[in-house]
C-alpha cells in the first residue's frame, strides 16, 4: 500500500484571515465553512481545511493514509516517535491520530473507513 497525503490543514487564531491569504496568494477556491473550519480547494488533490485554533500556536498539518493505525503507531514508537493525539474516530472519514517525529514535527495518520452501504452520509 502506498501512503499518500490525503488531507492538510492550516490552523490559526483568525481562520478568515488565513483563508483570504491563501485564496489570494494561490487562487485556491474557498469551500463551505464546516464545524471544523473552512474547506479549501487548491485545484488538485488533496484538499484541505483552514481551522480555528482557539488555544495553542498556529500550525500546519498533513495526514498520511495508513492501512492499520495500530501498526503505524507501533512503528512510530519503534522509530523514536510518539503519539500525541490518540486514535480518534470521525464519522464519514475514518480514524486518525497525531504523532510527533524524533525532531518534534507533528503529522497526522489516517485510516479511511469504507462507506457503509446503509449510511448515505458516507460517500467514500
Amino acid at each position: 500500500m502506498s501512503h499518500p497525503v490525503l488531507h492538510w490543514e492550516i490552523g490559526g487564531h483568525d481562520a478568515v484571515r488565513l483563508e483570504r491569504f491563501y485564496a489570494d496568494l494561490f487562487g485556491w477556491k474557498v469551500g463551505p465553512e464546516t464545524s471544523l473550519g473552512i474547506d479549501m480547494d487548491p485545484g488538485e488533490p488533496p484538499d484541505g481545511t483552514i481551522v480555528r485554533t482557539a488555544a495553542g500556536p498556529p500550525h500546519v498539518m498533513f495526514y498520511v493514509r495508513v492501512a492499520s493505525l495500530v501498526a503505524a503507531l507501533d512503528r512510530v514508537a519503534e522509530l523514536g516517535g510518539t503519539c500525541v493525539l490518540a486514535p480518534t474516530y470521525r464519522r464519514g472519514l475514518g480514524t486518525y491520530a497525531h504523532v510527533r517525529d524524533p525532531e518534534g514535527n507533528v503529522i497526522g495518520l489516517l485510516r479511511l473507513d469504507a462507506p457503509a452501504p446503509h449510511d448515505p452520509t458516507m460517500n467514500g
